[in-house]
């Protein structure tokens, strides 16, 4: 997407920015190692081997009582991180006059979202396990394999059939916006499916623009609040990064890191794995044991997370370098990138350490300073 996180009136304070992105960071990382917390907690004390007994003592199907027992985990988690996310996605949001949401569009969104999520992690959770027994130690290549082209057809279907169950997606309307669009479209060669526009405003006062799909999927969506408060020109440099991203090949790269991402991680983990539950007693085939995979494949995720946000930053900055040599207008790029830094409460210069450890965007006046570099040179 084109950012990170009329002008804000709370913005007049310069501090706000700042306050609400270390709120919102805050909550997400205690949030998380909540989660680390309570698998931790079921394995070390037992319960895990209990939540067991119970799931197998419900149905003598060996994947539908995985399946209980992976719910009663899910559970397990929800009780702690739920209050954390409703206080991280409505309640700061309303303190900060980002939201529209009443409370029960709240949670009907995240209902939805479960209820999308949960055959998915639920294919994904009976694959991992018929992997387990049937291939012994390398159940994890498999397990890649698969994993690698259900990433790939989800990329190709979710903005045909999951995105538009949150959002409705109407075509760009007839007009200069349009015309700038298809010219900058032709001029770099690029075919897609389409140019979207979708209600954001439904949801959030924030705007923000984005690459998504692939193959003849592909499309680029624009939030309607980022239609209705920014002028055509700035709109269009949103959209020439957003191109930026096509012509850099930044999705086929992303698709290859993800797939060495996939088969390093499960590589990694299995062997983790076998040996911590060997030293706790557990079979790897046990389900009592599954909670320490999940741990150590998130703590493969938090310890690469740098590393793939590096990536991720290296790749806005090129798109950022294609919109101002594609449009010919540093000057409304940035423009749109300070008016997105408003809109959406972006700390506009947060701590180095937190933005090389969390931020998948260049900060605000890094961006800026890029362009300005580019401008004088």
């Amino acid at each position: 997407m084109f950012a990170e996180g009329s002008t804000h009136p709370s913005l007049q304070n310069p501090g706000t920015a700042k306050e609400y992105s270390r709120t919102k960071l805050t909550l997400g990382i205690v949030s998380s190692l909540l989660s680390f917390a309570v698998l931790a907690f079921l394995v070390v004390t037992g319960y895990s081997r209990e939540l067991e007994s119970a799931a197998r003592s419900f149905t003598t199907n060996a994947y539908i009582a995985l399946l209980v027992f992976t719910l009663s985990v899910g559970i397990a988690q929800a009780l702690v991180t739920v209050p954390l996310s409703f206080l991280s996605g409505y309640v700061i949001e309303h303190r900060y006059r980002l939201s529209h949401q009443t409370i029960l569009r709240w949670a009907w969104v995240h209902l939805k979202g479960l209820f999308v999520s949960a055959p998915l992690i639920a294919a994904l959770i009976i694959a991992l396990y018929y992997c387990l027994e049937s291939f012994g130690a390398l159940w994890w290549l498999p397990l890649s394999v698969a994993i690698t082209l259900f990433s790939v057809v989800l990329a190709r279907l979710a903005p045909v059939l999951i995105m538009p169950l949150f959002y409705k997606f109407v075509p760009l309307g007839e007009g200069s916006l349009r015309e700038r669009i298809l010219r900058l479209c032709a001029s770099a060669g690029m075919r897609i499916q389409g140019v979207y526009c979708f209600d954001m405003s439904k949801n959030t006062k924030k705007a923000n623009a984005g690459f998504t799909g692939i193959g003849r999927a592909k499309r680029i969506v624009l939030g309607d609040t980022l239609v209705q408060s920014f002028p055509e020109e700035e709109i269009e440099t949103v959209f020439a990064h957003e191109l930026g991203h096509y012509k850099r090949r930044h999705i086929a790269i992303g698709i290859a890191i993800g797939t060495v991402s996939t088969f390093l991680g499960l590589w990694i983990a299995a062997g983790l794995y076998a040996w911590s539950a060997g030293r706790l007693g557990l079979g790897v085939t046990d389900f009592a044991a599954l909670p320490l995979l999940g741990l150590w494949l998130s703590l493969f995720g938090l310890v690469t997370m740098p590393l793939g946000n590096a990536v991720s930053r290296m790749h806005e900055r090129q798109a950022d370098r294609y919109a101002v040599e594609r449009t010919g207008n540093p000057a409304a790029f940035v423009s749109a990138l300070r008016r997105l830094a408003s809109m959406n409460l972006a700390d506009p210069a947060p701590h180095p350490l937190v933005e090389f450890l969390f931020y998948s965007h260049p900060s605000i006046n890094r961006r800026v300073q890029a362009v300005e570099a580019m401008r004088s040179g």
